[in-house]
């Protein structure tokens, strides 16, 4: 007797993501282990190479909570990646910036991350990675009717 329920949990698209997004992570921080920060530190840079935010910029982007992005920035202003200023327009606002040895770190990041998506996306097609790429970008963070 066969039933609906057959399916694997590689026939799951949430299961297949997440055994794909842990072997991900791992190749990941692997590359990330020559620079000595995390995935967090690496975005957090990555979004700061487009130019100065604010924090409250930044907590929207990384989705974190403001908590998080403090100690985010602490350790990477004690590396000497990021600097934060006072808003001269603002007093409460505090703005962001990478820095130059930031900029450096960057650089060093992409090449890490370049050799890892190569390795991990190896037999698609540069169509099919755009494709891959569009199709998780539309996915939701979070389900609509989702209750934690």
């Amino acid at each position: 007797m066969t039933t609906d329920r057959t399916q694997g949990p590689m026939d799951r698209l949430g299961f297949l993501l997440a055994w794909h997004g842990r072997i991900t992570d791992a190749f990941i921080r692997r590359a990330l282990g020559t620079t000595g920060l995390t995935p967090r530190h690496a975005m957090t840079l990555m979004h700061l190479d487009t130019g100065a935010m604010s924090q409250q910029s930044l907590i929207d982007r990384l989705e974190v909570d403001p908590s998080v992005l403090v100690a985010i920035l602490n350790d990477l202003e004690g590396g000497d990646l990021v600097h934060r200023r006072r808003d001269p327009a603002d007093r409460r606002r505090h703005i962001v910036e990478i820095t130059p040895e930031g900029s450096v770190t960057i650089s060093t990041l992409d090449t890490a991350l370049t050799k890892v998506e190569n390795e991990l996306f190896a037999d698609l097609s540069a169509q099919e990675r755009a494709t891959l790429q569009d199709l998780l970008n539309r996915v939701a963070s979070v389900p609509r009717d989702y209750e934690c």
